[in-house]
């Protein structure tokens, strides 16, 4: 069964709990069964879906539950919420997407942003909203490539490996550093005006292929902004090896000025 849930980031801070817990114990106000898939609404200003999480235990005590009263923004909510039963939800994936907002899911079959627990019966709405939990490409903000993708004429498969590809982390990164390329210092919307507003690559300085499963990227550590074309000379093996951003930097420095 898959359900979608709502959450109020003024009341609670669910990313951060995400990112310190993996999972949440939430209020259980449903009949919900293990294995079952909950996707969480996020309330304004976001107003769009962006968790998928995997109901993992349920019927769970107020005294069993993970001790994330730092998450709690609204002190008072959480002191109400040390009633019933609670259901723990583990995070399965997360994005930030427009393809996921209220309006674009209205118009695949969600009647109305939801007040309380609701079941996906609607096929067409439960197929969108999975399709749209790939995104590679959201917002313009491409995530990082492996170097065995596969050419076959004019048809490209990307393998994506998914140890850090939620958009979130990506978005965080062009916060943090902005969308010009680190190595060649492009802009798209200096070149491409409008049309390139907003798009970059991002760029994982450790290869994804060396990073463990229990690795958790840090954005302003790990992740850096590129153009596509830096970013697959990055990708590609000098002597056996990959180039850093500043031995990148001096090649296309050198190679400039001469």
């Amino acid at each position: 069964m898959e359900w979608m849930i709502s959450a109020n980031n003024k009341m609670y801070d669910h990313i951060s709990a995400f990112d310190e817990f993996s999972c949440i114990d939430w209020r259980q106000k449903a009949n919900y069964q293990v294995g079952d898939i909950v996707y969480i609404y996020a309330t304004k200003p976001s107003q769009r879906v962006m968790f998928k999480t995997e109901v993992e235990k349920v019927n769970i005590g107020s005294n069993e539950i993970i001790d994330d009263k730092k998450y709690w923004i609204n002190i008072d909510e959480y002191e109400k919420s040390l009633e019933g039963k609670y259901v723990r939800l583990k995070l399965l994936d997360r994005v930030d997407s427009e393809a996921l907002t209220l309006e674009r899911l209205k118009e695949h079959g969600l009647k109305g942003a939801p007040q309380g627990p609701i079941k996906i019966r609607e096929a067409q709405l439960s197929q969108y909203i999975a399709d749209n939990f790939n995104d590679y490409y959201s917002e313009g903000v491409f995530n990082d490539i492996e170097e065995n993708d596969i050419y076959e004429g004019h048809i490209r498969t990307i393998t994506v490996n998914k140890y850090e590809r939620s958009s979130i982390a990506r978005k965080k990164c062009v916060e943090k550093y902005g969308y010009n390329c680190t190595v060649c210092e492009m802009n798209f919307k200096d070149v491409y005006g409008d049309l390139g507003k907003n798009f970059i690559h991002v760029h994982h300085i450790v290869p994804l292929q060396l990073i463990g499963r229990e690795y958790k990227v840090n954005y302003e550590q790990d992740l850096t902004p590129v153009c596509p074309n830096c970013h697959a000379m990055l990708h590609k093996k000098k002597d056996g090896n990959y180039l850093s951003i500043a031995e990148l930097k001096r090649l296309l420095t050198r190679n400039t000025i001469t």
